[in-house]
C-alpha cells in the first residue's frame, strides 16, 4: 500500500517559502529543495492556492507566496488543503455483508479510527508554519542562499 506524501511534502513547500518570505521562489527552487520535480510543485502549489494559502506572482522575478502569515497557516489548514478523503479508508467495495465479521467490521472499528483522528486534528491544529520554520532553523546554521 502506497503512503501518500503530499502532506509533508506541502509543509516542506510551505516552510520554504516563510523562510524566503517576502521573496517570491520559483517553482524549480522549490523542487530543488524537496527533491523532486517542478510539475509536481505547481500542482501542490495549485492546491494550495485554491485553500487560499499561497499566492502567485507573475513575471520576471515571480515565484509562489505565502498568502498569510506563517504565524497563521496551521498545519491542519495544510492537511485539508492537500489531502483527500478521511485519515483512515475503509475497502472501496465494502466487506463481505455475508460474513459475520464483514458485517459489523467497520461499525466496530469507526470509534477507534474517529478517536485517533480527532487527535490527529488536534495536534496538527495546534501547529503552524512560522513553527516549522523556527524549527528548520534551530537545527542548524542557516542560510538561504546556501540551501536554495
Amino acid at each position: 500500500m502506497a503512503t501518500n506524501t503530499r502532506f509533508v511534502l506541502a509543509l516542506h513547500v510551505l516552510t520554504c517559502l516563510a523562510i524566503s518570505a517576502p521573496k517570491p521562489m520559483r517553482s524549480e527552487d522549490l523542487a530543488f529543495s524537496v527533491n523532486t520535480n517542478a510539475t509536481f510543485i505547481r500542482a501542490l502549489l495549485l492546491r494550495l492556492q485554491e485553500a487560499h494559502l499561497t499566492t502567485s506572482q507573475l513575471g520576471t522575478g515571480g515565484g509562489a507566496l505565502l498568502n498569510r502569515l506563517p504565524e497563521k497557516i496551521r498545519l491542519l489548514d495544510v492537511y485539508l488543503a492537500v489531502e483527500d478523503g478521511e485519515v483512515f479508508g475503509f475497502h472501496r467495495n465494502g466487506p463481505n455483508e455475508d460474513c459475520f465479521i464483514g458485517k459489523n467490521i467497520q461499525a466496530a472499528i469507526r470509534p477507534a479510527l474517529d478517536t485517533a483522528t480527532k487527535a490527529l486534528e488536534s495536534q496538527l491544529s495546534s501547529m503552524t508554519i512560522a513553527d516549522l520554520a523556527s524549527e528548520v532553523a534551530s537545527l542548524g546554521e542557516f542560510t538561504f542562499a546556501q540551501s536554495i
